[in-house]
């Protein structure tokens, strides 16, 4: 075995050795754990502070300072939590039980596209436990397949994928991937996509919280090229550890005779949007501690001129 595997395998043991752990604690004392490690992460360790102070304000730039630091050691509290219901989840959670820990709002409305023929796309973002999203649908019977960057630790990524498909939630790889895409909206499958993550010089940019954010094309094009229902969706916490809400923000369908967003930068826009909402009435509940915003649509352009230079010599 190599230097890197076995680095890996022993990081892989760590990881599943804190895992038991966790599992061992009931989730009362796993909340009241939450907090006390959010409190040392914000204001002891400070860890990624500047990011996060430089993203709520950002976000909240008429906020008070000490609103914006209630936000962000709630956000702390949130993510240690997460993990700790990610961790109790295969154990807790299952399709006997699923009402006392979840409910759907706009259930009719979302049922009845997920059992249609048609494929279905769902947008979700960093709130709430993004990655309980997907494995709750699944529960309710609905399978799923999700995009995701394979982990670099071979170990982990098994593991990881193992958790996530337990109930019916399938994973992609992020590259290479695009022919299994297809041919799941051909089938009618539903694809479900992280709309918040920075696409780089050449993505979509829309108005993410008032500022242009750099956001990928594919997510409008999968849902326009297939004629695919649109939902944008967070799995909410509740008042409890492992109580949610699948709240659905908005549906728009592109074979509705009303549909109004028939381009990649109007859909984009109006995901954003909807996904901002939800942040706004949540932001304890959102990913501060990742840069959404890096550069502005400049970049796109100032990276377009050498390349058209390069065409036209």
């Amino acid at each position: 075995m190599s230097k890197k595997l076995t680095i890996d395998f022993v990081l892989y043991l760590v990881v599943r050795l804190l895992i038991c752990a966790v599992q061992a604690l009931p989730l009362s004392t796993l909340k009241t754990l939450s907090i006390q490690l959010g409190w040392l992460c914000w204001h002891g360790l400070k860890l990624r502070r500047g990011v996060v102070e430089e993203n709520l304000r950002i976000a909240f730039p008429d906020a008070p300072q000490e609103v914006r630091d209630r936000i962000a050691l709630a956000m702390w509290k949130h993510l240690f939590l997460m993990i700790c219901e990610i961790a109790h989840a295969p154990r807790k959670l299952h399709r006997t039980n699923w009402r006392q820990h979840s409910s759907i709002s706009r259930m009719r409305d979302i049922v009845r596209h997920l059992i249609s023929e048609r494929p279905m796309v769902i947008i979700s973002g960093h709130l709430g436990n993004f990655e309980l999203g997907g494995y709750l649908l699944a529960l309710h019977g609905f399978e799923t397949h999700t995009i995701a960057r394979p982990l670099d630790n071979v170990f982990l990524d098994e593991f990881v994928n193992r958790f996530r498909g337990a109930t019916g939630q399938y994973m992609l790889p992020k590259h290479g991937s695009g022919p299994q895409i297809t041919e799941l909206l051909q089938q009618g499958g539903t694809l479900v996509l992280l709309g918040d993550q920075f696409a780089g010089k050449g993505g979509c940019w829309v108005e993410f919280f008032g500022k242009p954010a750099s956001t990928h094309k594919a997510v409008a094009v999968f849902s326009l090229g297939s004629s695919a229902p649109t939902a944008v969706s967070a799995a909410l916490r509740g008042e409890n550890p492992l109580e949610f809400r699948m709240e659905i923000a908005a549906i728009a369908d592109p074979a509705a005779a009303d549909f109004q967003l028939p381009t990649v930068p109007l859909l984009t826009d109006w995901y954003t949007h909807n996904l901002e909402m939800m942040v706004r009435q949540h932001p304890d509940q959102y990913w501060w501690v990742h840069r959404r915003w890096k550069g502005d649509p400049s970049d796109r352009r100032r990276n377009r001129k050498p390349r058209v230079q390069q065409q036209a010599a």
